[in-house]
């Protein structure tokens, strides 16, 4: 059975002192937890503070965005040398806000996926359809078209060395959420896909839901056969909530198949 993993995405939240005093909530409950794993991704100016407060816990570190180049000209970007520098395990790419807000493409989100590969991060490659495209019955070619970017410029065997993340745009922040079994079957799509190239590969694949995970409907999620966890927003903030969906991955032990 695979290990369930809970990553908290803080996006552009907080600032230094309520950082720590999250984490300080966070990681006493979390320590008792043993059965999942989990992750903070905390922004970058919050990397090193974050990594020292984590360390001898059962918390990961990771960062939300790397960039496509190793060193350079590139003023502003973050490499994933310095990422591995400042302690991650972990780093977001193709997150749907990089994608629609600030223009990045699928290649550009597998240079990042080869990128966070390079340094031994652990990229969670997020994918996923916008309401319009749902409505047209485009999920799955929309979330096949974001995979096999990856796949092209990495190869398949890369993707052992990652997670997935599917986030409907639809449900990020709205309130909105998959229900179970619609989240439950593109991630069957997911997995399938994989396995059509390698089915030991695609059964070991880590594939997290990502949309308005909330404690009341973490367990639900969570229970699906092939939901493997949560990358979870804005409940991430609030240290209870957050440690209600962390138990709540640990606490599922029978899948259900729909």
């Amino acid at each position: 059975m695979r290990v369930k993993l809970v990553a908290g995405n803080w996006k552009m939240n907080g600032n230094l002192a309520s950082s720590q005093a999250l984490l300080s909530a966070i990681l006493p409950p979390l320590s008792g937890l043993n059965r999942a794993r989990y992750a903070v991704c905390v922004p970058f100016p919050y990397l090193v503070a974050a990594s020292l407060a984590l360390r001898g816990s059962n918390v990961a570190l990771g960062a939300q965005d790397v960039s496509q180049f190793d060193e350079g000209a590139y003023t502003g970007a973050v490499s994933g040398a310095m990422l591995a520098d400042c302690g991650c395990r972990y780093v977001i790419v193709g997150h749907s806000e990089r994608r629609n807000v600030f223009g990045e493409g699928d290649d550009t989100v597998a240079f990042k996926y080869a990128q966070a590969l390079k340094q031994r991060l652990a990229p969670i490659l997020c994918v996923g359809e916008t309401l319009a495209e749902r409505e047209a019955g485009a999920t799955e070619a929309v979330v096949a078209r974001q995979l096999d970017a990856v796949i092209r410029r990495c190869g398949v065997a890369a993707l052992a060395q990652g997670v997935i993340a599917y986030e409907p745009v639809w449900a990020i922040g709205t309130g909105r959420t998959a229900t179970p079994q619609q989240a439950q079957a593109v991630h069957a799509f997911i997995r399938g896909r994989v396995g059509a190239a390698d089915s030991r590969l695609a059964e070991n694949l880590l594939i997290l839901y990502g949309g308005s995970v909330k404690a009341g409907n973490a367990a639900q999620l969570f229970a699906m056969a092939d939901v493997d966890g949560g990358l979870i927003g804005g409940a991430s903030l609030v240290a209870e909530e957050f440690v209600s969906i962390c138990a709540a991955a640990q606490g599922v032990r029978e899948t259900v198949r729909t």
